[in-house]
This record gives C-alpha cells, structure tokens and sequence, in this order.
C-alpha cells in the first residue's frame, strides 16, 4: 500500500500529527493519546517474538491508570509473518495473549509504503548504526506525553527491559 505524499512533519507536533486506521476500521488521530506516554510496536502474530505479547500486556495493565498506551501495527513485511486479516489478527492477540491496548490495522513500516508515523520514527530515532530501516518485527518506540519520540528498542529488547524507562516518563 503507497500512502499519498505527506506534508513535511512538523517536529513540534511529534506523533500526535498522525492518523492510523484501527483494526476496527475507524481512523483514530494519534492526538487523542496526548499527555499519555507511548509504546509504538512493529507486531506479527508467527514471529519468534510474538510472546512478546505478553510483556507488552502486562506493561499496559500495571501503568495504563497512569497514563501509559502501547500501540501495536501488526505488519507482514518480514517474512511474511503476520498474513492473517485485522480480524485474524485481533482475535490471536485477546484470545492468545489477552492483549487489551489498541490494535491498529495492519501497515509497512520500511520502504515507499510505509505508515507515515513509522517513516518519522525512523527519521526521529535511526537505530544501529544511524541505519534508519527497521530490522525485524517487535521494533519498539517510546514516545513522551508531548508526543516526541524518545527512544528506540530493538526486537531483542523484551518489554520487562523497558519498563524502567517508562516508569521514568510517567514521573516526568
């Protein structure tokens, strides 16, 4: 899928300028988590990361109250792991790992058709190396109340790893 050319992103805004399409198939404006600290993930439902479900869920329960989303873009980029429709995919994550943090409908997150969002979280936070692309599914962003993205984690960092860290933006 191409997106149509995106006006230059506005820094100041952050993520908040961006739109997804849930897995519902509403289109939700990323300013409605304003003031709330975000995880942004690069999900697939056959990966070898997949249970890091888990961990993402159990970060949602224990600081949700508190002002914390995680956002999952399941994406078939990677080896084909992530096929099934929005649907699919949905029932997998509650059924298999009763995820309850939004679910958006599935996106590319490298290359020409990448998700708007994804190609300035590159742009904000190149990972090793300054290699911008993302590497493989579960690449995770961590996005401050204001919306400005603070740190990248790669597919290997497994959630519990990161919960210091949003533990730190919560306080701040």
């Amino acid at each position: 899928m191409i997106h149509e050319p995106q006006p230059v992103p506005d820094h100041a805004l952050g993520v908040h300028q961006f739109q997804a399409t849930d897995n519902q198939g509403r289109v939700r404006r990323l300013s409605e988590f304003r003031g709330k600290v975000l995880l942004v993930v690069n999900t697939a439902s056959q990966c070898g990361f997949t249970r890091q479900y888990a961990g993402l869920q159990a970060l949602y329960d224990k600081y949700h109250a508190q002002g914390f989303e995680v956002l999952a873009f399941p994406c078939n980029q990677f080896n084909g792991q992530e096929p099934g429709t929005d649907a699919e995919i949905s029932d997998f994550c509650r059924r298999g790992y009763g995820v309850e943090f939004p679910i958006f409908s599935k996106v590319e997150v490298n290359g020409p058709g990448a998700h708007p969002l994804f190609a300035y979280l590159q742009e904000a936070l190149p990972g090793m190396l300054g290699l911008k692309a993302l590497k493989w599914n579960f690449t995770k962003f961590l996005v401050d109340r204001r919306g400005q993205p603070v740190e990248r984690f790669s597919p290997t960092t497994v959630p519990e790893k990161i919960e210091h860290r949003v533990e730190a933006l919560l306080r701040a």
